[in-house]
């Protein structure tokens, strides 16, 4: 039996379920038109010779002195048709009967139709429906052949039609994090255009995460490395030769502040695991802009406490998406705390949020020391400014916006007294 889950053998069965209707179909119109044209032809010709009879036979018959219309008479005898009297019948009509396994068409010419006077002519049809019954056999055996011939057409074309999907999913085999490749769409059908669009997406995202975890596991070797060499080697010097109480407070003072910053690392990369699992969170459908004016909120107060000033400008009333809000807000979060960091006490935060053509865009604008747009500002641990942190902050908002399929950036203002953090949202992730 065929499989429901098959989609070839789904394909088989449409198509030759919808084939073998249209056959029958066309079947039996075809016999159809065969056995009405053949019967035309029999009622005409039965209609011609009954029109001679009718025309010819009745001056032969009253040159012999025989009354045509006597309803005794029996024409038979005569080698003539029969003349009859039908009642209440002023038309041509025609009557088909059997005997002795014999069929027969009888036709009923007017001759008076005042007197309901007819020739009754009949004609022997059983070679023509000897003929009929083999057309009809013939059609039959025709239309079993072509219904296995459609079957076999119908699995070598589900075959061919499945050799994409096989080459798709030979490629996808082959592939492993030391080789990803992109899908040449040149090589696809259009149909499965999109499909390639959508693993070629795909490989790109897990390309980036790749790179991204590349990145951190480096990164957090080195960071953890160093300072727990820095460690080392200050316990080694302190312990070279004794010295004053001071010096050994001093040491492990030095190492304790070493450990809170390796505590502050962890505690980020940390962050990192969580935000991964974020990432499989199942999209959800929200109002943007109802979400940013909540968390804004919250924000203003984290600004007020360091007397900062946030002001915010948002639009439209509502844009709906579908994404997942734990990366959004990771995104934001980074934005507005590092806003917030480089900010001078007594200046402002301004946040804009507005919809464009092809998408949202959340702006962040601070009044800080702006930034060197040269270096890489997304790299994991690299920190600028003369303020202190982990540096990862960006790399975080930067594998947020990945998952969501966003875009983060940063650019000095246009007066170069501040930053410019940008979210864009595209617009296929409305709902």
């Amino acid at each position: 039996m065929f499989s429901k889950k098959s989609i070839r053998n789904s394909f088989i069965l449409q198509l030759v379920l919808a084939s073998t209707v249209l056959i029958v179909i066309f079947s039996i119109i075809l016999y159809n038109y065969i056995k009405i044209s053949i019967y035309k032809d029999l009622t005409n010709s039965l209609k011609k010779e009954a029109a001679l009879v009718a025309v010819s036979k009745s001056s032969d018959l009253n040159q012999l002195g025989v009354n045509l219309f006597d309803p005794e008479l029996s024409i038979q005898d005569l080698k003539v048709k029969t003349v009859i009297r039908v009642d209440a019948k002023t038309k041509i009509f025609f009557e088909h009967s059997t005997r002795n396994n014999q069929h027969y068409l009888r036709i009923y010419y007017p001759l008076n139709k005042a007197k309901a006077l007819f020739i009754s002519i009949t004609k022997n049809i059983s070679d023509t429906d000897k003929l009929l019954n083999e057309i009809l056999k013939n059609i039959l055996t025709i239309n079993l052949i072509a219904i296995f011939l459609i079957l076999f057409y119908a699995l070598f074309l589900s075959r061919m039609l499945l050799l994409p999907i096989k080459s798709l999913t030979m490629k996808l085999a082959n592939m492993n994090e030391s080789f990803l490749q992109k899908i040449d769409l040149r090589t696809l059908p259009e149909e499965f255009v999109p499909l390639g669009k959508s693993i070629n997406g795909l490989v790109k995202r897990i390309q980036v995460f790749v790179e991204y975890q590349k990145e951190l596991f480096i990164g957090t070797s080195h960071e953890l490395k160093t300072p727990l060499a820095v460690m080392k080697t200050k316990n080694e010097v302190t312990l070279i030769k004794k010295r004053e109480p001071e010096k050994y407070i001093e040491t492990i003072r030095s190492n304790n502040l070493t450990i809170d910053e390796m505590n502050k690392m962890i505690s980020n990369i940390l962050e990192i695991g969580r935000q991964e699992s974020a990432h499989f969170e199942e999209p959800i459908k929200m109002d943007l802009v109802k979400f940013l004016k909540e968390k804004l909120n919250n924000f203003r107060i984290l600004a007020h406490q360091v007397e900062k000033s946030l002001e915010a400008e948002i639009s439209p009333d509502s844009y709906i998406i579908k994404t997942q809000p734990t990366l959004i807000i990771h995104i934001l979060q980074n934005f507005v705390q590092n806003a917030i960091k480089f900010t001078p006490i007594g200046k402002s935060i301004i946040i804009k949020c507005y919809e464009e053509d092809n998408g949202y865009v959340v702006k962040v604008i601070d009044e800080g020391c702006g930034i060197d747009e040269k270096l890489d500002l997304f790299a994991p641990f690299k920190r600028y400014g003369n303020k202190s942190g982990v540096g990862l902050g960006l790399f975080l908002a930067q594998g947020a916006a990945n998952a969501i399929g966003a875009e983060i950036s940063l650019k000095n203002r246009i007066d170069a007294s501040g930053t410019i953090a940008t979210l864009f949202i595209p617009e296929d992730k409305k709902s």
